[in-house]
């Protein structure tokens, strides 16, 4: 098993002070997906964040970092729109193998590496997509078929609000990873929110354990239908975020 090669004392204290505990099984699956994403990263570009420590941290830990703003039921269907390497949707469905994972990215090398990962790890429930989000959005089988999107992209609030609340379900949520305080994007956003139909739940602002990395998960509940001409073509929600 991986585990007895690696030492996982403090990813272990980090989960803890999440309120996780994973097998060993999970921990060993976190252990393949690290070694495969430096594996791949030395063929095409997934991350910046290549050293051991930092990667369970910035990248496992910050996507697990979501049970500070929710309860993750088991049954939860989620979408992860640009998810990149598998943060957060990825890390989530190792930690709650019970959830019903989709993952969305429009470059089809990163859909070629989360789909080696799921196989080398066993994964059921789960599924990828290559392709835009405007795109995906209209179609009929993922329109308002989530429970909850995530998103850690970078983007501004307007825009991934008109990327992922499409794809959220009435009562259900979109949550988004910040990294900085965005009190003033947070007012820019509130109206596009509104139109999209969803409305501000929470912030939960924090920091990573054992650190002094600042997190900021932003709670939009959808509240109403979004209307059909939402998400426009694609490139318009960044190039002309609503306002």
């Amino acid at each position: 098993m991986l585990s007895n090669i690696y030492d996982t004392h403090f990813f272990e204290k980090d989960l803890s002070e999440l309120g996780l505990t994973l097998s060993k099984e999970q921990i060993d699956q976190f252990l393949k997906y690290y070694e495969l994403l430096i594996e791949w990263n030395e063929k095409i570009n997934l991350t910046a964040i290549t050293a051991y420590e930092d990667v369970l941290k910035k990248h496992f830990i910050d996507s697990l970092s979501l049970c500070k703003a929710m309860e993750v039921q088991k049954e939860l269907s989620v979408i992860d729109v640009g998810t990149g390497a598998g943060f957060p949707g990825l890390a989530l469905k190792i930690a709650f193998p019970n959830l019903r994972m989709t993952l969305l990215d429009s470059l089809n090398k990163r859909i070629v590496f989360l789909n080696q990962v799921i196989e080398e790890l066993k994964l059921t429930k789960i599924e990828t997509i290559h392709g835009r989000a405007e795109d995906f959005a209209g179609k009929a089988e993922y329109r308002e078929g989530f429970d909850l999107c995530v998103s850690r992209a970078v983007a501004n609030l307007s825009t991934l609000s008109e990327y992922c609340l499409p794809f959220v379900k009435i009562g259900g949520l979109f949550i988004s990873y910040k990294s900085e305080k965005i009190e003033e994007e947070m007012k820019q956003a509130k109206n596009a929110i509104s139109i999209l139909g969803g409305g501000v739940k929470k912030q939960v602002e924090f920091t990573l354990p054992s650190s002094d990395i600042y997190r900021n998960l932003v709670v939009i509940e959808k509240i109403k239908n979004t209307p059909k001409k939402y998400p426009r073509k694609a490139g318009l929600p960044s190039k002309e975020p609503l306002c």
